[in-house]
């Protein structure tokens, strides 16, 4: 059987593909960071919704990757998740080392 990791390293040998796949990881982070922060602590996208004062189909937008969300509204997350918006930049060598 192979497995979506096997799948996706081989996908990650077209330069192509893999330009793109980079391209897209600093939203995936952030989708990733706030599903995994939101499930840790039991809420629902409604829950988040009422702590934000964000729109709850917007949440579900950010959680499918339809929407991005500016700056301001991901304060407005970290701040309903009980969290401190840290953002970085790194060298891009250490992005495609971490693949």
């Amino acid at each position: 059987m192979i497995t979506f990791r096997d799948s996706l390293n081989k996908r990650l040998q077209d330069p192509n593909f893999r330009k793109e796949y980079e391209a897209i990881q600093p939203e995936m982070d952030i989708i990733r960071a706030m599903v995994r922060l939101r499930k840790e602590q039991h809420l629902t996208q409604e829950d988040l919704s009422k702590r934000t004062g964000i729109n709850q189909g917007d949440i579900s937008r950010l959680e499918r990757g339809t929407r991005n969300p500016s700056l301001n509204m991901l304060k407005k997350l970290a701040d309903g998740l009980g969290m401190r918006l840290h953002i970085d930049f790194i060298p891009k060598e250490a992005t495609s080392e971490a693949l």
